[in-house]
């Protein structure tokens, strides 16, 4: 059932040393190209990284969360061609979910780095760093990386009753359950 597998995914950050199939890869990069996108203009672009060096350089796109991709067997940068459609950013995140989703069925694990609006130094934006690295032209705007791999972590699955059902209204926002 699609609930189970959205209780039962987590982000993980620690994959065991072990490739990633290609037809793995193939299934979640076919996942990502059925991606629904805004009037059809399907924006995104999709960068699969399997070389180590890659992602060791790839690790260093943030100060912060993003050192455990050098663990990562797989990473997928998400790109999108801005020029395209004026709501790429939605498109591009919508693609990444399905990487994730897909990556979760084919019991692997993943986890989203941000890198729209994000910073590898005080001078240099996350993504110019990782458009440097992966040759993107300048007419794509990166969203994110997702880094995949064989979990070499267990994290316990979203239990029901910590839902946040405050968070959801009927027919009008309201600000008390009562």
């Amino acid at each position: 059932m699609f609930y189970d597998q959205l209780k039962t995914r987590r982000s993980i950050r620690k994959f065991k040393n072990q490739a990633v199939e290609q037809e793995k890869i193939d299934a979640i990069l076919k996942s990502a190209l059925l991606a629904p996108s805004s009037r059809g203009r399907r924006p995104w672009e999709f960068i699969a990284v399997t070389d180590r060096d890659r992602l060791s350089q790839l690790a260093l796109c943030r100060e912060h969360g993003a050192a455990f991709l050098a663990g990562a067997p797989l990473a997928i940068v998400v790109a999108a061609n801005k020029e395209l459609c004026d709501v790429w950013i939605e498109d591009a995140a919508i693609a990444a979910i399905l990487i994730q989703l897909a990556a979760h069925d084919l019991g692997l694990g993943s986890c989203w780095i941000q890198v729209r609006e994000r910073f590898q130094t005080e001078q240099k934006k996350t993504e110019d760093y990782i458009k440097d690295i992966l040759l993107i032209p300048a007419q794509y705007a990166v969203e994110c990386i997702i880094a995949i791999g064989y979990p070499d972590e267990v994290k316990k699955p979203h239990e029901e009753n910590e839902l946040h059902y405050e968070k959801v209204h009927f027919n009008q926002f309201k600000t008390d359950m009562k």
